[in-house]
């Protein structure tokens, strides 16, 4: 069984890849560069350094066919579009797509200024944002870039499996979310403070976990769109928690209200409206998780604690910050207010 992966050196693609070796699967990953594929992959894998958006490259490197297409890093209509040729000469095709087109009844989505409000956990049912074509790699046009893809592999009639996560996590993850806590550990804080009194939830996706939904999916071609999360959905609490009993850490929690400056106690899962996806179309199919949060995020804990420890000190490379991270190490601030409680 012939796997080919689109973006297969990245956090998600990276999981995939090593769910199907391990099944007996034989992997071609295509990245942009060879030298971000790990050590394990690069020895049980065929490598295709070629851009995404390069289209007669991907092609020829695609060959006469394979049963499983995998596209980790499809966002646009276009690039959809030129998968089509792919696709048709595949026994299965993956799309991982993303939670972020789903829409509220007020048409708020994850990416608005103004949060969404889900009546409850969120099935593949919902309604999602508009189609568009507008800059992917923006707030307003990723999900709307997203959905249009998505209906054009779907429009195809060709058996294309959607899979939408929520907040990815593990090894290669950029931005890493669980830095905000974990270097709060390496930098030896005994206090962690959490806005909405750390009840915030937005719920986690494990690379690992989405990786066996497409072992899953490969074993059932089928035309579908599917949710892909964790088998529970921790509150910002809780990830804290997990974070600092996994490195042996112990800390005070500062619960607080949100009469507070918003910076202090921010954190990637704080939403005032829960964010839960409904997984159970997934596990209908036959879908397994590899595991729970707790379980499964100990492999992004491990590699950002090695990483820190061969950069010599509680510091990641600059570019791996989604722009909000760094805001969330102002100790001096933190310590005004605990001291001015």
């Amino acid at each position: 069984m012939r796997a080919f992966v689109v973006g297969g050196s990245g956090l998600v693609g990276r999981a995939i890849s090593r769910r199907l070796m391990s099944a007996g699967w034989d992997v071609d990953v295509v990245g942009r560069t060879a030298g971000r594929l790990p050590t394990d992959l690069a020895a049980h894998s065929r490598f295709f350094a070629v851009d995404r958006s390069d289209g007669v490259a991907v092609a020829a490197a695609f060959g006469a066919g394979a049963d499983l297409l995998v596209d980790c890093v499809c966002y646009t209509r276009a690039q959809a579009t030129a998968l089509l040729p792919l696709a048709g000469s595949a026994g299965s095709t993956v799309m991982i797509s993303s939670k972020a087109v789903y829409a509220d009844a007020a048409g708020r989505h994850s990416n608005s200024d103004d949060p969404p409000q889900f009546n409850g956990p969120i099935a593949e049912t919902q309604a999602t944002v508009a189609p568009s074509d507008i800059d992917f790699n923006s707030r307003e046009g990723y999900g709307r870039n997203k959905v249009a893809a998505e209906n054009v592999l779907l429009d195809s009639g060709l058996p294309v499996s959607i899979l939408r996560p929520s907040k990815i996590h593990g090894e290669a993850a950029r931005p890493p979310r669980t830095w905000v806590f974990v270097k709060r550990v390496l930098d030896r804080r005994e206090v962690v403070l959490l806005a909405g009194r750390g009840r915030g939830v937005d719920h986690p996706s494990a690379a690992v976990n989405i990786a066996a939904l497409v072992e899953t999916v490969a074993a059932k071609p089928g035309q579908r769109i599917l949710n892909t999360a964790d088998p529970d959905a921790p509150c910002g609490a809780e990830i804290a928690r997990v974070v600092a009993r996994h490195l042996g850490h112990a800390w005070r929690e500062v619960l607080l209200d949100d009469d507070v400056p918003a910076s202090l106690g921010w954190h990637p899962w704080s939403r005032r409206h829960p964010v839960v996806l409904d997984m159970s179309a997934a596990l209908n199919l036959g879908y397994v998780p590899v595991g729970d949060f707790a379980c499964t995020v100990r492999d992004e804990i491990d590699w950002l604690t090695s990483i820190a420890e061969r950069a010599g000190g509680a510091r990641l490379p600059h570019d791996w910050d989604d722009g909000r991270l760094d805001s969330a190490f102002d100790y001096a601030s933190e310590d005004r207010f605990l001291a001015n409680r």
